[in-house]
Order: structure tokens, then C-alpha cells, then sequence
């Protein structure tokens, strides 16, 4: 059986990632003994991870990289922004334990949606932040293998994920 529409794909893989050509870095990386498991054609995954995993079956290897503005993006200096520092107020005091440069602190836009910031910098005044993904600008590397390939149960393509090992488990 091969990776097609609406089948199950358990993968092990390990990826790195590299910025403007630079070293690699390791990112992820599954195992036999904790894969990553996906319905194919479910648009939760990059494209272009999908595409290179089209028509492959258990016991295939790959290998393959993802230019960064077909991954995550490139950086959006638009989404690097100063808040002014009277948003991290807590109780009168600045909330120190939670907003440190490196830090990455959720938040919500004004429309309620969950947000990501990344600090970057601390002034006086306010708290500059990175909303970017964390692998925007990076061209990814995958290499690994396919596992398993399986038809989806009718309650994996009703929730929308797989369920077992590799994938989601419901308690």
C-alpha cells in the first residue's frame, strides 16, 4: 500500500534545520519506538513534506529538504514588534518570571487567537517581541523512513488525526 489521499503514514525521521545556508541543526527526531504518524491530504502538514512522501511505502526511505519560504516563511519583520512593558504588569509589578529575553510567551491578538511571541529584547519602555514561527528563514532537511502506510479507521478521518501509537490518544 502506498502513502495516498486519506491514508495513515507512521514515519521516523529526524530533521535539521539550516538559516542562510548555514550549519545544520537538529530540530526533531522520531523513532521506531515514538514515530510520527499523519493522515495524508488532511492539510495539517507543510505541502511540500507531503508531496515528498506522495506514493511511498513501508520499508522506503527519504530524504529530502524544504526551502524555507516553502516551509514556515521567510522572517516578517512586520511580526517583530515593541509592546509597551505596562502589558506585563502583574499585581503592580513587572512579570519578570514569565517575560525574560529567550523566553517564548503565549498571548492573543485582538481578535483572541493564540500567538507565540519570542523576547528578544527588554527596555525601559517595552518588550520586543518575535510572533514569527520559531522556523521562519529556515530551509528544512528531513531524512528518514516510512514505517507503516494503512487505510485511516472511520473515526481517524472523523477526528481528523490518528489515533495509536505515533499519533493521538483519547484518555
Amino acid at each position: 500500500m502506498t502513502i495516498t489521499e486519506n491514508k495513515v503514514a507512521v514515519v521516523s525521521y529526524h530533521l535539521t534545520a539550516s538559516k542562510n545556508g548555514g550549519t545544520e541543526e537538529l530540530i526533531e527526531q522520531t523513532d521506531a519506538e515514538h514515530p510520527f504518524a499523519f493522515i495524508f491530504g488532511m492539510s495539517s502538514l507543510l505541502p511540500d513534506f507531503e508531496q515528498n512522501l506522495l506514493n511511498k511505502k513501508a520499508g522506503d526511505k527519504f530524504d529530502f529538504r524544504v526551502k524555507a519560504v516553502d516551509g514556515y516563511g521567510i522572517v516578517e519583520q512586520d511580526y517583530i514588534i515593541n509592546i509597551d512593558k505596562q502589558a506585563f504588569i502583574m499585581d503592580g509589578n513587572f512579570d519578570a518570571e514569565r517575560v525574560f529575553v529567550g523566553n517564548d510567551i503565549e498571548m492573543h491578538d485582538a481578535e483572541g487567537n493564540k500567538l507565540i511571541g519570542h523576547v528578544l529584547e527588554i527596555s525601559e519602555a517595552h518588550v520586543r517581541m518575535d510572533f514569527n514561527h520559531p522556523l521562519a528563514g529556515h530551509d528544512l532537511h528531513f531524512v528518514g523512513e516510512v514505517l507503516e502506510v494503512r487505510e485511516a479507521s472511520s473515526e481517524e478521518l472523523d477526528h481528523g488525526h490518528v489515533h495509536g501509537k505515533g499519533g493521538h490518544h483519547h484518555h
